[in-house]
C-alpha cells in the first residue's frame, strides 16, 4: 500500500482540474488558466514556500505539452551544470530548425543558479528558442537577474490553506484504502467495519487528520509524508508485536491516532529561511511591534526567528541600532542595555542567550520612545547632500592651531573656553551660511 515512492510524490496530480488551493494564481477566470488550458505557454517564474504545488504544476504542464508534442525537460540548479543548459538549448535549437518543435525547460530551484549561470538563458528565451519556467522559493527580486526577471511571468503561489490541506489528505486517505473514524462515534465505526482480507483494516482519527493539516503549514509535501511515516510506524510496530508474542498474522485494525500524526510529522514546521525574504520580513516585524510597545508580538517575532534557526548576535545587533533609533534619549540606558545582550549573546551562544534577547525586546518594547535624534541627524545629512555650492569652511575661532602660522592666520583666535566661565558662552558653532538652524525643529529637505 505504501511501498516505493514517496506519497507526496504518488499523489501528484495530472490536471488543472485535480490542482488544489491555488485559485488566486490559476483559478478559473485568471489569465494563466486559460493560457494554459490553451497550451499558449509562457516563460514563468514559479515562486512560493514549499510543498504549496510549484512542481505539482510544472507536471501538469509537462503531461500537458505531450499532448501537444512539445518538448519538456527538467533540470535541478542543485545538481544541473552550465554545460547542462546549453546542451539543452543547443537540441531545443535542432528540434525548432529542422522539426518547428517546441521546447519547454523547467528549472527547479533556480535561485541555486548564479547570475552569470542565469545570463545563459536570456538570448534563447528572447528569441523564442525556449520556453523557461523556473520554481524558487526566495523572492525572485533578490535572486534572479533583473533582465531574465523581466522576460518571465512572476506566478506568487501561497501557502496552502488548511482547508485544501484536508482536502489533500482526504484524497490520499481514500486512496489508500484507510478509514476515518468518526471521533463522536468510535466504537460505532471500529465494530461495524468488515476485513475479510489478509492485510489489517486501516483507521484514522478525523481529528488525527485536522491536526496533520494544521500542523503541515501549508506544506502539502510534508502533510502527505507524515501521513505516508504515521501508517508504515503504526503497521511497523503491530507486525513486531505479533512476531515477538509468537501469534499468526491475523486479521486485524490499525489506528492512526493525533499523537501518530505528529510523530510522524516531527515538526511543527516553521517556515523561515535565514537569506532570504522570510529573514527581512521577521526582521521588520519584530522591529515594528517594538515600536509599537506591543511586547506580546515582540516576543512572537523574536521566536519565530530564533526557533527557525536565526543568528543571535544578528538580532543582537539590530537591536542595538534600534536603542538609539527609536529610543533614543527618551531612555539612554537602553543602548548599555542592547550592548549588554550583545555581549551576553556571544559569550555564551544559543539556546542560553535567547532569554538575554527575549529580557531586551520586552524592555524595548515596553520603554518610552523618542525619534528626536533620528530625524535630527537625518536632517544634517539632507542639509549636507543638498547643498548646492561648496561646503562653507569652519570658523576661524573654531578651528585647530597647532602651529605658529596658523596662529598667525587667526585659527582658533576669539574662542571662548566654555569652562573657564561661569555662565553659558554667547558663541556660534555653525558656519555662517548656517547661523539660525534647528535640525531638531526644522526639516531640510
Amino acid at each position: 500500500m505504501l511501498e516505493g515512492k514517496p506519497l507526496a510524490d504518488k499523489m501528484r496530480p495530472d490536471t488543472l482540474q485535480d490542482y488544489i488551493g491555488q485559485s488566486r494564481a490559476v483559478g478559473q477566470e485568471t489569465l494563466l488558466r486559460s493560457l494554459l488550458e490553451t497550451n499558449e505557454i509562457p516563460s514563468l517564474i514559479l515562486w512560493g514556500p514549499p510543498g504549496c504545488g510549484k512542481t505539482t504544476l510544472a507536471h501538469i504542464i509537462a503531461n500537458n505539452s505531450k499532448k501537444h508534442s512539445i518538448r519538456f525537460v527538467t533540470l535541478s540548479a542543485t545538481n544541473a551544470k552550465t554545460n547542462d543548459v546549453r546542451d539543452v538549448i543547443k537540441q531545443a535549437q535542432n528540434e525548432k530548425s529542422f522539426f518547428k518543435r517546441k521546447t519547454i525547460l523547467f528549472i527547479d530551484e533556480i535561485h541555486r543558479f548564479n547570475k552569470s549561470q542565469q545570463d545563459t538563458f536570456l538570448p534563447h528565451v528572447e528569441c523564442g528558442t525556449i520556453t523557461l519556467i523556473g520554481a524558487t522559493t526566495e523572492n525572485p527580486s533578490f535572486q534572479v537577474n533583473a533582465a531574465l526577471l523581466s522576460r518571465c511571468r512572476v506566478i506568487v503561489l501561497e501557502k496552502l490553506p488548511v482547508e485544501a490541506m484536508v482536502t489533500i489528505l482526504m484524497r490520499a486517505i481514500n486512496s489508500l484504502g484507510i478509514h476515518v473514524l468518526d471521533s463522536s462515534r468510535p466504537t460505532d465505526s471500529l465494530s461495524h467495519s468488515s476485513n475479510s482480507s489478509s492485510e489489517p483494516s486501516v483507521f484514522i482519527e478525523d481529528k488525527a487528520v485536522d491536526t496533520l493539516a494544521y500542523l503541515s503549514d501549508g506544506d502539502a509535501r510534508a502533510g502527505l509524508n507524515g501521513l505516508q511515516l504515521a501508517v508504515l510506524a503504526r503497521l511497523s510496530s503491530r507486525k513486531m508485536f505479533c512476531k515477538k508474542s509468537g501469534q499468526t498474522y491475523s486479521p486485524s485494525r490499525v489506528l492512526i491516532t493525533e499523537n501518530d500524526v505528529k510523530e510522524g510529522l516531527q515538526r511543527s514546521h516553521i517556515l523561515y529561511d535565514r537569506a532570504g525574504e522570510e529573514h527581512y520580513n521577521c526582521i521588520s516585524a519584530l522591529h515594528k511591534s517594538m515600536r509599537g510597545s506591543d511586547q506580546n508580538a515582540s516576543l512572537y517575532w523574536l521566536a519565530r526567528m530564533l526557533e527557525g534557526g536565526e543568528d543571535p548576535l544578528y538580532v543582537a545587533r539590530r537591536l542595538v541600532r534600534f536603542a538609539s533609533e527609536d529610543i533614543g534619549l527618551a531612555d539612554p540606558s537602553a543602548l548599555t542595555q542592547a550592548v549588554a545582550a550583545y555581549q551576553g549573546c556571544h559569550f555564551i551562544g544559543m539556546p542560553e542567550c535567547e532569554v538575554l534577547l527575549a529580557q531586551c525586546v520586552v524592555y524595548f518594547a515596553r520603554a518610552p520612545k523618542s525619534i528626536e535624534v533620528y530625524n535630527a541627524y537625518n536632517n544634517v545629512k539632507a542639509c549636507l547632500r543638498n547643498h548646492q555650492d561648496p561646503l562653507p569652511p569652519v570658523p576661524l575661532h573654531l578651528r585647530n592651531a597647532p602651529t605658529r602660522l596658523m596662529k598667525d592666520l587667526g585659527y582658533g583666535k576669539g574662542y571662548k573656553y566654555n569652562p573657564m566661565y561661569s555662565e553659558p558662552v554667547d558663541q556660534e558653532y555653525l558656519p555662517e551660511e548656517l547661523r539660525g538652524v534647528d535640525f531638531f525643529k526644522q526639516r531640510w529637505c
